[in-house]
């Protein structure tokens, strides 16, 4: 009985270690990472390329509102997973530090630089009494003195730097991919091929507009990547668009003109 009740107390403490080494706290804000869309980050040759699965859960949900990349400085982004509302506070911390840097010292924060920032004061919430670990990850990626670098921050506060590397749901099979096919030479345009089908060895029922791409290049800086080319890379990863819905929506608006209003509507 008193074994149970200490395991009780370790589960719900916040920063307290269990016998065996654990804080539970933090092993459960990882499990909340494993649950959400996966982001992928790819270091290319040229570049960084985050690609993200936005897909929206009703079709009443706008697209655009899913934010799951986002820009922290002209050489810097970022793609989260997990509780949305964590990953934001982290973003708006990681880009109040950003710009503080280029006004305090009149030039741009590093990557590892930002993400050693970020990362503390992550690990800050798994001692602290009266707060929890953030149920959020973050991919911080971009170019650092012409050289692009890539890096994963964890809910524990650990800091690791990647050649390329998934947070989210599938991890396993996609981390899978990434390290089958990852090369020291590939291009940006292959980096997001390589990610758009990493994504596609877990789940393979998605389309163009149900990700996020974006990438970092020293000469474009932060650019999100428009539908039409995610189209083109989704294609050249050796995926299928369907075209099939909007044929069989034209027929049904031949038979019946009250459901083709009703349809347009909803594509709306």
């Amino acid at each position: 009985m008193m074994g149970g009740n200490d395991q009780q107390a370790y589960d719900r403490g916040t920063s307290l270690f269990s016998p065996d080494g654990r804080i539970y706290q933090v092993e459960y804000a990882r499990e909340a990472v494993s649950r959400g869309a996966p982001s992928v980050g790819v270091r290319t040759a040229d570049g960084v390329v985050f690609v993200a699965m936005s897909r929206p859960s009703s079709t009443l949900m706008e697209a655009e509102s899913i934010e799951k990349l986002h820009k922290l400085d002209d050489h810097l982004g970022t793609a989260s997973a997990g509780h949305v509302a964590d990953a934001r506070q982290l973003i708006d911390l990681a880009r109040r530090q950003s710009q503080g840097n280029r006004l305090r010292y009149g030039e741009p924060v590093g990557v590892e630089t930002l993400t050693k920032f970020v990362t503390d004061h992550i690990q800050e919430n798994t001692q602290r009494g009266g707060t929890r670990p953030y149920g959020a990850a973050l991919l911080i990626g971009g170019i650092d003195n012409g050289e692009p670098r890539l890096f994963a921050a964890d809910p524990s506060g650990t800091p690791n730097e990647w050649k390329a590397t998934v947070i989210g749901g599938g991890r396993s099979d996609i981390q899978g991919h990434l390290e089958e096919n990852w090369t020291e030479e590939l291009s940006l345009d292959a980096g997001v091929e390589l990610a758009i089908a990493a994504l596609a060895a877990h789940d393979d029922e998605f389309e163009p507009t149900d990700l996020a791409v974006a990438t970092v290049t020293e000469a474009d800086g932060y650019r999100t990547v428009p539908v039409e080319e995610v189209t083109e890379a989704f294609e050249a990863a050796g995926l299928t668009v369907e075209e099939d819905d909007e044929g069989d929506e034209e027929e049904g608006a031949d038979a019946d003109a009250d459901d083709e209003a009703t349809d347009a509507d909803n594509e709306e």
